[in-house]
């Protein structure tokens, strides 16, 4: 490609732009992992994270992608041959589907349409039907990245206890963690799966597990393998502030920084911003005359937006003229809806402007394809952003 002026817009749904405060806290030289600064850094950091998974219990932090605290929550508390009861809501859905088989995991996949969020009475039903307790744990995705539906964890939390059903609840919150409200102890999670990308507006290289008690037990009697995944001799060295083998030490050093940001805007307002800026990219969705790819208003992402083109027009070819003619990368479409649907991120660090530019660019690349719609979507969502439009249902708790 040659040279695109100006600053590149990066509003794929993760990875998602990086503060310069973060940057620079990245780039400072590398420090002694054994030594005492690192294990100020270490307690910080494994101190600062709960706060953001609303979680009192440990949180282990991973030098892996998001992938690797999957594979993490399932190792540390399975054993070959256990039974995982999951819900299909899309691409990210599946995949963990798939790595659950391929540990020897026996996976049973609630299909979904990929326009709705997890339905809570479906496992409810399941787990009632399952009376010697086969199921050793319910694996959900609480912010579907390839669809932008957000699931009810508590109604799921719910289901199980009113089913009286033992097993473990594990929720995936990497494009959540950080954009949308999230209670790991409320809720009654055992695992949560996070990510540095997102949310958190680090590069990716971070990941996460919070864990329960009835998890930290779960872990003692589970036969996968594990290694470098393994919680016993993470959480012993976290204790004191340091990790088992080499960490992410510049990592760390952004993600201090990170949390300082989070804190000091404020959860609740970081929160806000995010549904602020997701009502806005939907209405001006909506007056283009586009569907949403999430069908049901109370299961609307605050991380991002997929919108789905009319029949016989190509969505990486918008992506495509929308890079070239504004220097914004968008997120295409994954599995079933590769080139018919793109994605807008809206999470991490941003403001009212910064929305407002990207829908800019992309009535830019409507126009310039040719592809039906009305315009004016940016002034809808201007007036949105002005506080002069009623506000839209977000996700039920």
């Amino acid at each position: 490609m040659s040279y695109l002026s100006g600053r590149h817009f990066l509003q794929i749904p993760g990875p998602s732009n990086t503060p310069l405060p973060i940057l620079a806290a990245i780039a400072k030289p590398t420090i002694d992992h054994r030594g005492p600064e690192f294990a100020e850094l270490g307690l910080s950091v494994l101190g600062g994270i709960r706060t953001i998974f609303k979680t009192a219990k440990p949180v282990v932090i991973y030098p892996t992608s998001g992938t690797g605290a999957w594979e993490a929550a399932l190792v540390n508390t399975l054993s070959p041959g256990d039974k995982v009861l999951m819900f299909e809501t899309g691409w990210f859905s599946t995949l963990w589907g798939k790595m659950t088989k391929a540990l020897g995991i026996e996976a049973d996949i609630i299909k979904g349409d990929w326009r709705s969020g997890v339905d809570a009475n479906l496992i409810a039903e399941k787990l009632r039907a399952d009376k010697a307790h086969a199921y050793k744990a319910v694996a959900v995705v609480h912010n579907e990245t390839s669809t932008g539906v957000t699931s009810n964890i508590a109604a799921v939390r719910r289901a199980i206890d009113e089913a009286g059903h033992p097993a473990l609840l594990l929720v995936d919150t990497i494009s959540s963690l950080g954009s949308i409200d999230y209670r790991h102890d409320e809720w009654g999670v055992d695992v949560t799966v996070g990510g540095s990308q997102k949310g958190l507006m680090l590069p990716p290289g971070l990941s996460f597990n919070a864990i329960s008690d009835k998890a930290l037990a779960a872990s003692k009697t589970s036969k996968l393998p594990k290694c470098f995944l393994g919680w016993d001799d993470m959480l012993a060295s976290n204790v004191n502030g340091f990790f088992p083998y080499t960490p992410s030490t510049n990592l760390l050093q952004g993600l201090k920084v990170a949390l300082e940001m989070l804190h000091e805007e404020g959860l609740d307002q970081v929160f806000a911003r995010h549904d602020r800026a997701a009502m806005a990219t939907r209405r001006a969705v909506q007056h283009w005359g586009f569907d949403i790819q999430c069908r049901n208003e109370a299961e609307y992402s605050s991380s991002l937006t997929a919108v789905r083109l009319p029949e016989g027009h190509s969505a990486d070819a918008l992506r495509r003229e929308i890079l070239n003619r504004a220097n914004m990368s968008l997120g295409n479409g994954l599995g079933p809806l590769a080139d018919r649907v793109f994605r807008i991120g809206h999470l991490g660090d941003f403001n009212n402007v910064s929305v407002l530019g990207v829908l800019s660019g992309v009535e830019m690349g409507l126009k310039a394809r040719g592809i039906p719609h009305r315009a004016g979507g940016v002034d809808v969502a201007m007036e949105a952003l002005a506080g002069n439009s009623p506000p839209v249902a977000h996700a039920a708790e």
